[in-house]
């Protein structure tokens, strides 16, 4: 049996202090949320949040320490000429995905156009948030249908992305997600949200 130490344990409780500042809307990742939305109105740039914190908007909720943005190829250009160095930073030279070194938070882009997750050619690709973008409590989100349409293609299409799938069974359950809506999606996802519908409708055993 593995023996639990100091070191381990420190982590454990720390993980249970973000999972609560998480549910109560004060961690981090919420903070570098309202500061993105914030940054991308005052230089005029349409933008989708995506990922994690798009299904707890959703009404699925599920600790995440990152945010997944959805902006189109020259949003991302403009962001970048105005925000870099004044609290954002790129993980690397030349990369899409940029840190806030305010709340130490990863700031993980997406590109319209793009396929998830694997960038090979499919039926889904990212949509160009000016065109789908909904608003939300805190910003504004890729539409529903549109974010179980990212997850089931990217679930589909790698196998280290299984648990996308395993998100769109759970945001089912969690918003009691009618069938039907699986006649918005895309027809090469659509199969398997059926399928992932019909397990989650699954009644674990007491």
């Amino acid at each position: 049996m593995a023996t639990r130490t100091a070191g381990s344990e420190a982590m454990f409780w720390a993980g249970v202090e973000h999972a609560g500042r998480f549910f109560m809307g004060d961690a981090d990742v919420h903070h570098a949320l309202r500061k993105l939305v914030a940054a991308l109105a005052e230089v005029n740039v349409p933008y989708a949040i995506v990922g994690a914190m798009a299904l707890n908007e959703y009404g699925y909720r599920r600790v995440t320490t990152d945010v997944d943005v959805l902006l189109t190829a020259e949003g991302l250009a403009a962001f970048k000429a105005h925000w870099l160095g004044r609290g954002y930073v790129e993980k690397f030279p030349g990369s899409k995905g940029m840190r806030d070194t305010e709340n130490d938070v990863a700031i993980d882009v997406r590109l319209a156009g793009e396929y998830p997750d694997d960038g090979k050619p499919k039926p889904v690709r990212f949509p160009d948030p000016a065109d789908v973008a909904v608003p939300g409590k805190s910003g504004a989100f890729v539409p529903l249908p549109r974010l179980l349409e990212l997850k089931l293609a990217s679930g589909m299409s790698a196998p280290h992305r299984l648990k996308d799938l395993a998100d769109v069974i759970e945001l089912v359950r969690a918003i009691e997600c009618p069938r039907e809506l699986g006649e918005e999606l895309e027809p090469s996802v659509r199969g398997k949200f059926y399928e992932l519908w019909d397990a989650a409708q699954t009644v674990d055993p007491e």
